[in-house]
């Protein structure tokens, strides 16, 4: 498959994030370390959720440039992140980019899966799913679009149950949120 950026369409290069993904794809593609980056971004991504003192860090203004680059790439050796990905974080704490990264890892995730021809779902939970919840999530999304289907997890306490997931323009939600939501409105009318 071609690793251009014609592959990836309009909408993930329109945004900030979305260009430095491609980027970063295009350099993964060219080196044929697309796993080991997407990988390695995961450890980044786990890193922003599990520590408030690193996300604090890509999103301060006031943190210096040189400062950022060198926890960055200080945070990047411990992680263990391949050398790409390293070289990338520092180009992003030099750019002031940082906290762009969330928006850069999904962006990034969406690429690798569509290159692998798969489609990624984007699901939201009350709670966390077990593995075999994501496995058998994973196997009727797959028999209800006919392709590969990774997922992108979240959790949002606020849905109270059920599950939220977003194909693309697609949307299905079956979360006791909205069923409550549509009850109520029912009860008014």
């Amino acid at each position: 498959m071609d690793s251009s950026s014609g592959i990836q369409g309009g909408s993930i290069q329109a945004s900030l994030g979305g260009r430095y993904a491609t980027a970063l794809f295009d350099l993964a593609a060219g080196a044929r370390t697309i796993e080991t980056v997407e990988a390695s971004l995961a450890k980044v991504r786990a890193a922003l959720d599990q520590s408030d003192d690193f996300k604090a860090l890509t999103t301060s203004p006031v943190v210096a440039r040189d400062a950022a680059a060198k926890a960055v790439l200080a945070t990047a050796d411990e992680l263990g992140i391949d050398a790409t990905t390293r070289n990338f974080l520092g180009v992003l704490a030099h750019n002031r980019r940082l906290a762009e990264l969330p928006a850069i890892i999904r962006a990034f995730r969406a690429l690798a899966a569509r290159h692998r021809g798969e489609v990624t779902a984007e699901v939201t939970s009350a709670h966390a799913l077990a593995d075999d919840q994501v496995a058998e999530l994973k196997q009727q999304l797959r028999q209800r679009i006919g392709r590969e289907v990774s997922v992108e997890l979240a959790v949002d306490p606020a849905l109270l149950g059920g599950l939220v997931v977003r194909i693309g323009s697609q949307m299905i939600d079956s979360s006791i949120r909205t069923r409550l939501n549509a009850l109520a409105s029912a009860m008014k009318g």
